[in-house]
């Protein structure tokens, strides 16, 4: 996927036990328009995580959806992923972009910190990630990012940005609005009743 064509709903996987059941929700999102996926796994062991997430390989490519997977560079090469999003804490952004090479995508979580953009910026990232926007319940504790901090970002950074935390189709306008790229999404996605049209409730956002 070009940067140019990082825009729309990000869809990360929630956790869950039942490996049938994630491919299934995330083929209803991928039904649905989305195409952008990250795979986020922080329970499994990793033989659970390399089949899942080969199995969502097989699925994005089937969709000609991009697959991101959330800190673990080993991982993205092992199942060729479109590239890897790193968390503050999950290694050196340059190091990353040298062993991805200029294909694969690299995004990076800033949290509320528009200096830690920049250097994510220079290092190579295609996206930096803002948020919380909303109260979250994935992260309850998250520092909360403001709608101008994605605004600011926007108008001075090249890097694609992306907001996390707490979003809904509700309350999700005013962040494109300030120039988010992407709506990175979770529970409002994953725990709809219809989550395919849910997908396309928040790819028309962005029309």
């Amino acid at each position: 996927m070009a940067n140019a064509e990082l825009r729309g709903l990000y869809a990360i996987t929630p956790e869950r036990t039942d490996g049938a059941r994630l491919l299934a929700e995330v083929e209803a999102a991928l039904q649905g328009g989305c195409r952008i996926l990250q795979f986020r796994d922080k329970q499994h062991t990793m033989p659970e995580c390399v089949a899942r997430a080969r199995a969502l390989r097989t699925l994005t490519r089937r969709y000609d959806a991009c697959l991101l997977i959330n800190d673990d560079i080993a991982l993205c090469t092992l199942v060729d992923a479109d590239g890897v999003h790193l968390g503050a804490d999950d290694g050196n952004l340059k190091l990353a972009r040298a062993i991805l090479g200029p294909q694969r995508l690299l995004g990076a979580s800033c949290y509320a910190d528009l200096a830690t953009a920049r250097i994510a910026d220079v290092a190579g990232a295609n996206y930096v990630a803002f948020g919380a926007m909303y109260p979250s319940t994935t992260k309850p504790n998250a520092v909360r990012a403001s709608v101008d901090l994605v605004f600011q970002a926007k108008t001075t950074l090249t890097a694609k940005i992306c907001a996390i935390g707490g979003i809904t189709v509700d309350n999700a306008a005013p962040v494109i609005a300030a120039g988010a790229d992407l709506l990175a999404v979770i529970t409002d996605l994953f725990d709809a009743p219809d989550i395919a049209a849910r997908a396309t409730q928040y790819q028309r956002l962005f029309a």
